[in-house]
């Protein structure tokens, strides 16, 4: 029996998906946390491919989880990065939107995007043909990969098995959803016979999950308080993540110290910020996004992996970021 050529990885929050395209030239496809880099080259040697051998690395998109990883790959071993101009271009001129990492406070680790991606390019690693799909929604830079020999579609977050990738109204538009539902009406005429979404299991029968993202996109712009709910709780919890929990007496000074926070209850919910502590930690609870330890802890509710005690949640921000000159040279 013939070794499949796309070798997925599905891994644990804090880390995203990810996809080892696994020709002659390999190609990896977005690179977890931060804090799981170990874990990270340790699962490209398990599947036979040492992470100085990878010829590139393509983002789906620049959110912590799915990025994460570039920095040590990039410094340590030479290897360019690939991810969509717009969302590119935003991070070689460290722009302090890049990321979103200050409005989400998540950490990631400088780097720069050596190759700009646009709809319709073509990628190749060697015997594994691969066609570029702009799918914004979830972000505007966002990107899905076609095998089509093998028909196979790398998703990022624009769905998953049983959920959508959380839409962010705040940094990417009122108009997000729209673009969510005409990325996945577009993937939809595709024959795809299994896909890898940036989180939970392969999805072996694509278009059931596809036509049910576009119906809860659809209800979502019915109810937009849903999608703030959506959007918040999986910040939260995220959070929660990283920093392995935070106890209930500190969550009130966190929580306003965050721009998120500040734009959800403010604009989405109507109400001030120091109001909105309580409804959210009880909706936290209320749906399992977070649970409370004997310890007084608010910790993620799904399961994670504590990000190692050296790593910072604290490391600089994009706008703080050195010249792209100076972190790495040109490859």
């Amino acid at each position: 029996m013939s070794i499949s050529p796309i070798h997925f990885f599905q891994r644990s929050f804090p880390s995203a998906n990810m996809v080892l395209l696994q020709g002659r030239q390999p190609i990896l496809v977005d690179t977890g946390f931060g804090s799981d880099i170990s874990e990270t080259e340790e699962l490209l040697r398990e599947a036979g491919v040492a992470p100085e051998n990878l010829s590139l690395i393509v983002n789906t998109h620049y959110h912590s989880d799915h990025v994460g990883g570039n920095y040590t790959l990039q410094t340590n071993y030479r290897i360019p990065i690939a991810a969509h101009r717009w969302e590119g271009e935003m991070i070689n001129s460290r722009d302090r939107e890049a990321c979103s990492a200050e409005w989400l406070q998540q950490p990631v680790e400088p780097y720069m995007v050596n190759r700009m991606l646009s709809d319709g390019d073509e990628l190749d690693a060697g015997g594994v043909p691969i066609q570029v799909i702009h799918t914004p929604g979830h972000t505007l830079g966002h990107i899905s990969l076609y095998a089509p020999d093998q028909q196979i579609l790398i998703a990022g977050d624009l769905f998953h098995q049983n959920d959508v990738g959380w839409i962010n109204v705040f940094r990417e538009g009122s108009g997000a959803m729209q673009r969510s539902l005409i990325s996945l009406d577009r993937l939809a005429t595709l024959p795809i016979r299994r896909a890898y979404s940036g989180h939970g299991p392969a999805i072996e029968a694509p278009s059931v999950s596809i036509d049910n993202a576009r119906r809860r996109l659809e209800k979502w712009l019915q109810t937009p308080e849903k999608v703030a709910w959506h959007g918040c709780k999986r910040i939260f919890a995220y959070t929660l993540m990283i920093v392995d929990g935070i106890y209930e007496e500190e969550i009130s000074e966190y929580l306003m110290a965050c721009d998120w926070f500040h734009d959800f209850s403010r604009h989405a919910f109507k109400t001030e910020p120091h109001h909105f502590v309580t409804p959210l930690l009880e909706e936290m609870l209320r749906s399992g996004a977070a649970v409370r330890t004997d310890d007084g802890r608010y910790v993620a509710g799904a399961p994670y992996t504590s990000p190692r005690a050296e790593w910072s949640p604290t490391l600089p921000l994009p706008r703080q970021w050195p010249d792209v000159e100076k972190i790495s040279p040109q490859l």
